[in-house]
């Protein structure tokens, strides 16, 4: 999958669940997304995925999780979290991402090529 901010692209690993292969079905999809405690990107997706919620304790740059049933969320800093999601994915290569991403909403499209 592909995550695309402006003109950079980001190639996204899924994980092989039934969460990642509903977000395969709703694509392409362009979500704008609002920043929260610079270090994560939200939004709320047109319908409800599956989940299986559990506590990483440590959230990645670069993970892309399922917050509840309809909030997807792309984090672009590491920290620790107490909170529980759905893992979807993982962007390959996070360098760029919070420059990319920046510190305010951004509309991110997420595509299969």
């Amino acid at each position: 999958m592909w995550m695309t901010v402006g003109e950079q692209r980001f190639a996204i690993t899924l994980s092989d669940n039934s969460a990642a292969r509903a977000l395969v079905a709703l694509l392409p999809l362009t979500l704008d997304m609002n920043d929260l405690n610079r270090n994560e990107k939200y939004a709320t997706l047109p319908r409800a995925l599956p989940t299986q919620a559990s506590k990483p304790g440590t959230i990645h740059n670069g993970d892309l999780m399922l917050y509840g049933p309809d909030t997807l969320v792309v984090f672009y800093t590491n920290f620790d979290s107490t909170y529980a999601y759905t893992r979807l994915g993982r962007v390959d290569d996070p360098a760029r991402l919070a420059q990319v991403l920046g510190r305010r909403g951004v509309q991110v499209t997420f595509s299969q090529n």
